[in-house]
Protein backbone atom coordinates (compact mmCIF):
# COMPACT_ATOMS: atom_id res chain seq x y z
CA UNK A 1 0.00 0.00 0.00
CA UNK A 2 2.83 2.38 0.86
CA UNK A 3 4.37 1.69 -2.56
CA UNK A 4 1.05 2.42 -4.26
CA UNK A 5 0.64 5.65 -2.28
CA UNK A 6 4.19 6.70 -3.20
CA UNK A 7 3.56 5.99 -6.89
CA UNK A 8 0.33 7.99 -6.83
CA UNK A 9 2.12 10.87 -5.10
CA UNK A 10 4.85 10.89 -7.75
CA UNK A 11 2.24 10.81 -10.52
CA UNK A 12 0.46 13.78 -8.94
CA UNK A 13 3.73 15.72 -8.81
CA UNK A 14 4.49 14.94 -12.46
CA UNK A 15 1.01 16.07 -13.55
CA UNK A 16 1.31 19.22 -11.44
CA UNK A 17 4.67 19.99 -12.99
CA UNK A 18 3.29 19.45 -16.49
CA UNK A 19 0.40 21.77 -15.75
CA UNK A 20 2.79 24.40 -14.40
CA UNK A 21 5.03 24.18 -17.50
CA UNK A 22 2.13 24.51 -19.92
CA UNK A 23 2.17 27.92 -21.59
CA UNK A 24 -1.10 29.84 -21.76
CA UNK A 25 -2.78 29.59 -25.13
CA UNK A 26 -2.07 32.48 -27.48
CA UNK A 27 -5.11 34.64 -28.21
CA UNK A 28 -6.83 34.37 -31.55
CA UNK A 29 -5.94 37.20 -33.91
CA UNK A 30 -6.59 38.52 -37.39
CA UNK A 31 -5.36 41.40 -39.53
CA UNK A 32 -6.53 42.88 -42.81
CA UNK A 33 -4.25 45.77 -43.71
CA UNK A 34 -3.28 47.92 -46.66
CA UNK A 35 0.44 48.53 -47.13
CA UNK A 36 2.12 51.38 -48.96
CA UNK A 37 5.50 49.89 -49.81
CA UNK A 38 8.60 51.03 -51.67
CA UNK A 39 12.17 49.80 -51.83
CA UNK A 40 15.53 50.22 -53.55
CA UNK A 41 14.97 47.40 -56.07
CA UNK A 42 13.93 48.20 -59.66
CA UNK A 43 10.30 47.54 -60.60
CA UNK A 44 9.10 44.94 -59.81
CA UNK A 45 11.03 43.94 -56.68
CA UNK A 46 12.80 40.67 -57.46
CA UNK A 47 12.69 39.70 -53.77
CA UNK A 48 9.26 38.17 -54.43
CA UNK A 49 10.84 35.75 -56.92
CA UNK A 50 14.41 35.21 -55.72
CA UNK A 51 16.44 34.71 -52.56
CA UNK A 52 18.55 37.82 -53.13
CA UNK A 53 17.62 41.49 -53.61
CA UNK A 54 18.68 43.45 -56.66
CA UNK A 55 22.34 44.18 -57.31
CA UNK A 56 23.56 47.75 -56.77
CA UNK A 57 26.90 49.21 -57.87
CA UNK A 58 28.53 52.24 -56.24
CA UNK A 59 31.98 53.48 -57.22
CA UNK A 60 32.90 50.10 -58.64
CA UNK A 61 31.67 48.19 -55.60
CA UNK A 62 28.73 45.80 -56.10
CA UNK A 63 26.41 44.56 -53.36
CA UNK A 64 22.89 43.21 -52.87
CA UNK A 65 20.37 44.92 -50.60
CA UNK A 66 16.71 45.85 -50.38
CA UNK A 67 16.23 49.05 -48.39
CA UNK A 68 12.57 49.77 -48.00
CA UNK A 69 9.69 51.43 -46.18
CA UNK A 70 6.46 49.56 -45.46
CA UNK A 71 3.64 51.69 -44.08
CA UNK A 72 0.61 49.92 -42.66
CA UNK A 73 -2.96 50.96 -42.05
CA UNK A 74 -5.01 48.18 -40.48
CA UNK A 75 -8.48 48.08 -42.05
CA UNK A 76 -9.83 45.59 -39.54
CA UNK A 77 -8.32 43.18 -37.09
CA UNK A 78 -8.05 42.02 -33.53
CA UNK A 79 -5.65 40.43 -31.07
CA UNK A 80 -7.71 38.66 -28.47
CA UNK A 81 -10.17 41.26 -27.16
CA UNK A 82 -8.12 44.16 -28.56
CA UNK A 83 -9.38 45.77 -31.77
CA UNK A 84 -6.67 46.76 -34.25
CA UNK A 85 -8.88 48.73 -36.65
CA UNK A 86 -7.22 51.97 -37.76
CA UNK A 87 -3.76 51.18 -36.36
CA UNK A 88 -0.91 52.78 -38.34
CA UNK A 89 2.74 51.80 -38.14
CA UNK A 90 5.90 52.17 -40.21
CA UNK A 91 8.52 49.48 -40.84
CA UNK A 92 11.83 50.59 -42.34
CA UNK A 93 14.57 48.08 -42.98
CA UNK A 94 16.97 46.11 -45.11
CA UNK A 95 16.45 42.49 -46.18
CA UNK A 96 20.22 42.14 -46.49
CA UNK A 97 22.34 40.52 -49.17
CA UNK A 98 20.83 37.02 -49.11
CA UNK A 99 17.63 36.20 -47.24
CA UNK A 100 17.19 32.72 -48.76
CA UNK A 101 18.31 31.29 -45.40
CA UNK A 102 15.55 33.17 -43.62
CA UNK A 103 17.80 35.87 -42.14
CA UNK A 104 17.23 39.60 -42.74
CA UNK A 105 19.53 42.48 -41.84
CA UNK A 106 17.63 45.07 -39.79
CA UNK A 107 14.22 46.59 -39.18
CA UNK A 108 12.83 49.55 -37.23
CA UNK A 109 9.15 49.80 -36.29
CA UNK A 110 7.54 53.17 -35.51
CA UNK A 111 3.99 53.49 -34.20
CA UNK A 112 1.66 56.44 -34.61
CA UNK A 113 1.11 58.01 -31.15
CA UNK A 114 -2.59 57.04 -31.29
CA UNK A 115 -1.75 53.31 -31.04
CA UNK A 116 -2.43 51.87 -27.57
CA UNK A 117 -0.03 49.56 -25.67
CA UNK A 118 -2.43 46.64 -26.19
CA UNK A 119 -2.58 47.30 -29.94
CA UNK A 120 1.23 47.47 -30.12
CA UNK A 121 1.45 44.11 -28.40
CA UNK A 122 -0.90 42.64 -30.99
CA UNK A 123 0.97 44.10 -33.96
CA UNK A 124 4.35 42.91 -32.69
CA UNK A 125 2.92 39.41 -32.20
CA UNK A 126 1.45 39.31 -35.71
CA UNK A 127 4.38 40.82 -37.66
CA UNK A 128 6.62 37.72 -37.37
CA UNK A 129 3.83 35.73 -39.00
CA UNK A 130 3.67 38.17 -41.93
CA UNK A 131 7.48 38.28 -42.19
CA UNK A 132 8.74 34.85 -41.04
CA UNK A 133 12.38 35.92 -40.98
CA UNK A 134 15.04 36.09 -38.32
CA UNK A 135 16.15 39.72 -38.12
CA UNK A 136 19.70 40.47 -37.01
CA UNK A 137 18.26 43.63 -35.48
CA UNK A 138 14.63 44.61 -34.90
CA UNK A 139 14.00 47.72 -32.80
CA UNK A 140 11.22 50.10 -31.83
CA UNK A 141 11.67 53.78 -32.56
CA UNK A 142 10.11 56.68 -30.70
CA UNK A 143 6.48 57.30 -31.68
CA UNK A 144 5.92 59.71 -34.56
CA UNK A 145 2.82 60.88 -36.46
CA UNK A 146 2.10 58.87 -39.61
CA UNK A 147 0.27 60.34 -42.59
CA UNK A 148 -1.21 57.69 -44.86
CA UNK A 149 -3.24 58.04 -48.05
CA UNK A 150 -3.71 55.63 -50.95
CA UNK A 151 -5.93 55.47 -54.00
CA UNK A 152 -5.74 53.38 -57.18
CA UNK A 153 -3.74 56.13 -58.88
CA UNK A 154 -1.35 57.36 -56.18
CA UNK A 155 -0.15 56.81 -52.63
CA UNK A 156 1.62 58.93 -50.03
CA UNK A 157 3.01 58.31 -46.56
CA UNK A 158 4.99 60.57 -44.26
CA UNK A 159 6.66 59.84 -40.94
CA UNK A 160 6.84 62.86 -38.64
CA UNK A 161 5.78 65.16 -41.47
CA UNK A 162 8.42 63.70 -43.79
CA UNK A 163 11.32 64.55 -41.47
CA UNK A 164 11.78 60.91 -40.47
CA UNK A 165 10.56 59.12 -43.59
CA UNK A 166 8.54 59.57 -46.77
CA UNK A 167 7.01 57.66 -49.67
CA UNK A 168 5.37 59.10 -52.77
CA UNK A 169 4.03 56.71 -55.41
CA UNK A 170 2.34 57.24 -58.78
CA UNK A 171 0.49 54.46 -60.58
CA UNK A 172 2.17 52.80 -63.55
CA UNK A 173 0.48 53.41 -66.89
CA UNK A 174 -1.23 50.38 -68.36
CA UNK A 175 -3.10 49.73 -71.60
CA UNK A 176 -6.10 51.56 -70.11
CA UNK A 177 -6.63 54.00 -67.25
CA UNK A 178 -7.17 51.09 -64.86
CA UNK A 179 -4.29 50.34 -62.48
CA UNK A 180 -1.64 47.77 -63.38
CA UNK A 181 -2.10 44.87 -60.95
CA UNK A 182 -0.10 41.71 -60.27
CA UNK A 183 -2.46 39.02 -58.97
CA UNK A 184 -1.98 35.50 -57.64
CA UNK A 185 1.35 36.45 -56.04
CA UNK A 186 1.84 35.68 -52.36
CA UNK A 187 2.89 38.50 -50.02
CA UNK A 188 5.58 36.81 -47.88
CA UNK A 189 3.76 35.02 -45.00
CA UNK A 190 0.28 36.40 -45.68
CA UNK A 191 -1.85 33.80 -47.50
CA UNK A 192 -4.31 36.26 -49.08
CA UNK A 193 -4.11 39.63 -50.83
CA UNK A 194 -6.14 41.60 -53.36
CA UNK A 195 -3.27 42.13 -55.82
CA UNK A 196 -0.23 44.39 -56.05
CA UNK A 197 -1.09 47.77 -57.57
CA UNK A 198 2.15 48.82 -59.28
CA UNK A 199 3.26 52.34 -58.44
CA UNK A 200 6.90 53.32 -59.06
CA UNK A 201 8.10 55.72 -56.39
CA UNK A 202 8.91 59.37 -56.86
CA UNK A 203 10.76 59.10 -53.56
CA UNK A 204 11.17 56.53 -50.80
CA UNK A 205 13.36 57.58 -47.90
CA UNK A 206 14.17 56.95 -44.27
CA UNK A 207 16.08 59.78 -42.63
CA UNK A 208 16.79 58.48 -39.12
CA UNK A 209 19.43 56.30 -37.46
CA UNK A 210 22.86 55.19 -38.57
CA UNK A 211 21.70 53.94 -41.99
CA UNK A 212 19.44 56.54 -43.61
CA UNK A 213 18.61 56.05 -47.28
CA UNK A 214 16.79 57.70 -50.16
CA UNK A 215 15.84 56.38 -53.60
CA UNK A 216 13.86 57.78 -56.51
CA UNK A 217 12.21 55.98 -59.41
CA UNK A 218 12.54 52.50 -57.92
CA UNK A 219 9.99 49.89 -56.83
CA UNK A 220 6.65 50.77 -55.24
CA UNK A 221 3.18 49.32 -54.82
CA UNK A 222 0.16 49.08 -52.58
CA UNK A 223 -1.38 45.80 -51.47
CA UNK A 224 -4.09 44.72 -49.04
CA UNK A 225 -3.17 41.57 -47.14
CA UNK A 226 -5.24 39.28 -44.94
CA UNK A 227 -3.94 36.85 -42.30
CA UNK A 228 -5.23 35.25 -39.10
CA UNK A 229 -4.15 32.91 -36.31
CA UNK A 230 -5.97 30.07 -38.12
CA UNK A 231 -3.51 30.47 -41.02
CA UNK A 232 -0.54 30.25 -38.68
CA UNK A 233 -1.63 27.03 -36.95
Amino acid sequence: MKLIRLSLSLLALVLLGAATDTKPASPEWSMNATIIEACSCPMFCQCFFAGKPAEHTHEGHTEHYCLGNLVYRVNRGSFGATKLDGVKFWLAGDLGADFAKGIAEWGIVTFDPSVTPEQREGVMAILPKVYPLKWKSMTLAKDAPIEWNATKSAAMAKLDGGKAGEIELAAAQGMTDNPVVISNLRYVGAPRNDGFILMPNKVEAYHLGEKPFEFRGTNGFTVTIDISSKDAM
